[in-house]
């Protein structure tokens, strides 16, 4: 038991206090960690973790029922008897709710408390998925894995700016980091226990145990997330702004463009293992459980670059994947070299916190629609470099020229890095 602690109905209005402003910790930053985060919020050191666990757990359950129906495909295809390449529309559905979803929900809810918010948006996640896993049909099916992603990117964009107003300004990124760590660990551990579970199962065993872990969130949030108000000023209208602002617009573009290299790779990199390296089917887990590892490593060492130079650390990521990504193309018929280039593939999403914390700088009192609209965008990195990967094979490049692509992505949206940069550099000097 925590004798210090108490649940959400007890805690101090201090909470709703809390606002987005950077400028709301400078003074707190001037203290001791732990007094710098409870001066900015009101809030104990251990409310601030257990938070901050409840957010992660809901980007766990997020992740996992995300990437877990790509290897439960066959299984939901000889279910509904339709074709696998038919089966797959249910990938594009989930993808789509979320590119629509993030933006128009951050739009509508903007007078709503984040409590609430972020209470609803998982219980939508939770039931989404339930019903998932009872749908009767393959097209009603495909209608709510489209709902399920519609929470998605609000999700994550609110929980990144709650996890960012409880700690001083130079440790927002880690925090926006932690919260990300549990989608990260979903495609180490999670994706790979849903597959299996709906394996030996059923697929519907799978959706059903993502439901849990929304239901699960609902309730950690309920009880340990502080009651709040609404953002004094927020209206619809102040949130759409965001994107009368260059600097979103550019940030937004560096995920859309320079993640679709990860993507590109990614989303064949079976095959790769199989064709291109030779190696045996066994091995496409663990050449998968590297990428994870990745993920987790990037996450974690890029959080805590992005608290030293943000900036610094966006454009150093996409200069490391087009080097990455290239020497995957030239190499990846080599067993060794394609494994370690699929472990640093996934370091690449070290630039996963630090574009998070940008928006937050650029957005200015817009943040909650610019924060969502960032997960919109690397949805459609997914869907880019998949589609730009699936050509460059089509054409008889071979598996491994989708490091080429890639690359091509990465350097492209280097540019888009060096074109913000060079924005932000005029407009100072102004």
């Amino acid at each position: 038991m925590f004798p210090t602690f108490q649940p959400a109905s007890f805690f101090p209005s201090s909470f709703s206090t809390m606002t987005d402003s950077a400028a709301s910790f400078d003074s707190a930053s001037k203290r001791s960690e732990p007094q710098a985060a409870e001066a900015a919020t009101g809030l104990p050191p251990l409310a601030t973790i257990l938070i901050e666990i409840a957010l992660a757990v809901g980007g766990f359950g997020i992740g996992t029922g995300e990437f877990a129906i790509m290897g439960l495909l066959p299984d939901v295809a000889s279910s509904y008897q339709v074709s696998i390449p038919t089966a797959g529309y249910v990938i594009s559905a989930y993808a789509l709710g979320v590119v629509i979803g993030a933006p128009i929900i951050a739009v509508l809810a903007a007078r709503m408390p984040r409590r609430t918010l972020l209470l609803s948006l998982m219980g939508i996640f939770a039931v989404g998925n339930i019903l998932s896993a009872i749908a009767p049909d393959f097209w009603s099916f495909t209608f709510l894995r489209f709902v399920t992603g519609l929470p998605h990117g609000a999700y994550f964009g609110v929980a990144a700016l709650v996890a960012a107003s409880m700690v001083p300004m130079h440790k927002r990124a880690r925090a926006v980091g932690r919260v990300m760590l549990g989608l990260t660990v979903a495609t180490l551990l999670g994706t790979p226990i849903a597959t299996f579970m709906g394996q030996m199962l059923s697929w519907r065993a799978a959706f059903l145990l993502v439901g849990g872990i929304g239901a699960a969130t609902v309730a950690l949030l309920w009880y340990f997330q502080p009651r709040d108000k609404a953002q004094e000023g927020a209206s619809i209208r102040r949130e759409l702004s965001a994107f009368g602002r260059g600097q979103v617009w550019l940030t937004l573009g560096i995920a859309a463009v320079g993640f679709g290299g990860m993507f590109s790779v990614f989303s064949y990199i079976a095959s790769t293992t199989t064709v291109t390296a030779g190696m045996p089917a066994t091995t496409v887990a663990l050449v998968l459980t590297l990428f994870g590892i990745g993920m987790n490593v990037g996450n974690i060492v890029g959080s805590r670059l992005a608290d030293l130079s943000l900036m610094g650390t966006i454009g150093g990521v996409m200069v490391f994947n087009v080097i990455v990504m290239g020497a995957f193309g030239l190499w990846a018929e080599y067993p060794a070299v394609l494994c370690l280039c699929v472990f640093l593939i996934g370091c690449g999403f070290a630039a996963g916190p630090a574009l998070q914390t940008r928006l937050m700088d650029v957005a200015a009192d817009a943040q909650t629609l610019a924060a969502a609209s960032n997960h919109s965008a690397f949805n459609i990195a997914n869907a880019l470099g998949a589609w730009l990967g699936g050509l460059v094979i089509a054409w008889g490049w071979g598996f491994a020229a989708t490091g080429y692509v890639g690359a091509f992505l990465s350097l492209l949206g280097l540019g888009v890095f060096l074109a913000s940069a060079a924005l932000e550099k005029r407009q100072k000097a102004i």
